[in-house]
């Protein structure tokens, strides 16, 4: 049975619900972290910018398409999808990369299914990284609700 895509006004920093969370958000390739979720993220916690300032660092599998998971608490895990090319529109072309962003997102599905885990975001991929929420929602449903992992999406009030 496919899950449907749950909206809810709030922030995706505060998950709702019990169990296990994965709050998942995407990062451009080229190490800058500074603009739009990730900053609600930084005051909440600090292990997400300093393991993706890291794993920028050393280059290990930063590209993208990949997944960096980073435990936050107990029962809430952030991932760091590179689902990004740059920070800047080129050519009126945004820097989402769909296919790089859908590839993530099997990545998060594996993850969740592995260990329980709620999918909680922000809508991902449609502020500063330009893309449509309509495709992104439909890759989130190809990924992700497909294979029964419920999804939150948040709206800030």
């Amino acid at each position: 049975m496919e899950t449907r895509i749950k909206y809810v006004k709030g922030d995706a920093t505060e998950p709702q619900g019990d169990g296990k969370k994965i709050i998942t958000h995407i990062c451009n390739d080229i190490g800058a972290w500074g603009q739009g979720f990730v900053m609600a993220l930084s005051r909440k916690w600090r292990e997400p910018e300093a393991e993706y300032r890291e794993w920028h660092r050393s280059r290990d599998g930063f590209e993208l398409g990949k997944v960096q998971f980073v435990e936050v608490e107990p029962d809430i895990i952030v991932a760091n999808i590179i689902g990004q090319h740059g920070i800047i529109a080129k050519d009126s072309i945004p820097p989402i990369r769909y296919k790089a962003l859908e590839k993530g997102l099997k990545k998060v599905a594996k993850k969740a299914g592995s260990i329980d885990a709620e999918i909680h975001m922000p809508r991902i991929g449609s502020g500063l990284a330009g893309g449509k929420w309509k495709e992104i929602e439909k890759i989130i449903y190809r990924t992700l609700t497909k294979e029964d992992i419920p999804v939150t999406v948040y709206d800030l009030s």
